[in-house]
């Protein structure tokens, strides 16, 4: 496992990082403390990047657990290319897909991939028009500015996580700063 860790990250990221690969060292070696320990690092950060593609929570933890176990199973597989986090990630974002068709599969609502309401009375007008346009996003769309600037992910790790060409990255970006730039006006204008 390499643990150089990627230029632009910041001494705080760069230590949680090498933490994190030292956890990870451990779990190849089945420590199941330090899997632990990794576990608790990782579930409220899945929680967070869940919860913008599901509102059920059991789905969401379900994935969580999924994606803890395949870490657990197959911690010696990482080689460092990215950052540990963009590995994990990864595998969240593969396992969501995955059990958000086979949920719609099941009879569940369409808005399985819909973006969770935001409770209108703990923030301000201007995240709600936020949140409102980012829910009008296609899937992919929303997904990469989340995985950007929610999750900190540079555009390789984007492309590496959604399993798609770094350009590919780039145009979904592209277009979803279009929509938003033309939907958020209307937005803000829009009373309910």
């Amino acid at each position: 496992m390499a643990s150089n860790p990627p230029s632009g990250m910041t001494s705080g990221s760069s230590a949680a990082n090498e933490r994190e690969l030292e956890l990870l060292r451990l779990v190849v070696a089945r420590d199941r403390a330090a899997f632990k320990e990794l576990y608790l690092i990782y579930h409220r950060r899945l929680a967070r990047f869940l919860m913008r593609m599901t509102s059920h929570h059991e789905l969401i933890e379900e994935v969580i657990n999924d994606t803890m176990w395949t870490v657990w199973q197959k911690a010696s597989d990482f080689r460092g290319a990215s950052r540990l986090s963009t590995w994990i990630v990864g595998i969240a974002y593969r396992r969501a897909l995955k059990a958000l068709r086979q949920s719609s599969q099941h009879g569940h609502a369409r808005a399985e991939a819909q973006l969770t309401a935001i409770d209108a009375h703990s923030v301000d007008e201007e995240r709600e028009w936020i949140e409102r346009a980012l829910a009008e996003l296609p899937f992919e769309q929303r997904s990469v500015l989340e995985l950007s600037y929610l999750l900190g992910h540079s555009c390789e790790e984007v492309a590496e996580i959604m399993k798609c060409p770094v350009n590919t990255v780039k145009t979904r970006m592209f277009h979803a700063r279009e929509k938003l730039r033309r939907s958020l006006p209307r937005l803000a204008g829009a009373k309910e």
